[in-house]
């Protein structure tokens, strides 16, 4: 479970990129995270594993984030980056998503298993020894969320995860995400995307959340979503 209470974010020049946000994702649930840009989505994405500082509470099972529990929250919480070029930058596949387990200390048996575990399971053991200077965006996309599924967090958080993905890939991707259990936020501008993948979403504007509730109630709300800056489906 995530639990967010009156989280803010305020930068240097006094700009609230993130004002009094609250919300709760059970565990399982998919919550997409929807608004203009410069709604606040990324400041939240980063403050919820401490790389922006910030007031309020983000409490993660039972862990508050704090100083001296932020090594911790940032195994339970994945953040999969818009750019999968910013997670992948060793010479093979295998190589990024062992990255992050030997860093813990892990065994290499147990990274092995985890590692072909992973390509296998999102269905990419093809790529194993190959480079990401030589992949598909899909191809990077799927591996860069390999590299974060091997950590094991129990919350995953998503930035724009279909930017750049050809339909056939978008597709593949959609079937992978909704088959995960994992908790997960995804923030994106693909509302098509987001009412199948996410039960809920929240809509950020200016920092602050605008609504929240069923995607199906809010996503096809011309008014409401006109109103927050968003444009609704099918408009």
């Amino acid at each position: 479970m995530l639990e967010v209470e009156n989280l803010t974010v305020t930068y240097p020049d006094g700009t609230k990129a993130v004002d009094q946000v609250s919300f709760t994702i059970p565990k399982g649930e998919h919550v997409a995270l929807i608004g203009a840009n410069g709604a606040g989505k990324s400041s939240l994405i980063l403050s919820l594993v401490g790389v922006i500082p910030s007031q309020g509470k983000i409490q993660v099972d039972d862990v508050t984030l704090s100083s001296k529990t932020i090594q911790e929250i940032r195994k339970k919480i994945g953040i999969v980056f818009q750019n999968p070029d910013d997670q992948l930058f060793l010479p093979t596949i295998y190589d990024d998503i062992a990255f992050g387990p030997r860093n813990l200390g892990i065994d290499e048996k147990t990274i092995e298993y985890r590692v072909n575990d992973r390509l296998q399971l999102l269905g990419i053991s093809h790529l194993k020894n190959k480079s990401a200077l030589k992949m598909s965006g899909g191809e990077k996309r799927l591996a860069a969320l390999a590299s974060i599924l091997a950590m094991k967090p129990s919350i995953m958080v998503l930035d724009e995860p279909t930017a750049f993905l050809d339909p056939k890939a978008r597709r593949n991707l959609i079937n992978i995400l909704k088959s995960l259990p994992h908790t997960m936020l995804i923030a994106t501008h693909d509302l098509t995307f987001a009412k199948e993948v996410c039960e809920n979403c929240i809509i950020l504007k200016k920092g602050k959340v605008f609504a929240q509730g069923k995607s199906e109630d809010l996503l096809y709300n011309v008014q409401l979503m006109d109103e927050g800056g968003v444009e609704a489906i099918g408009v």
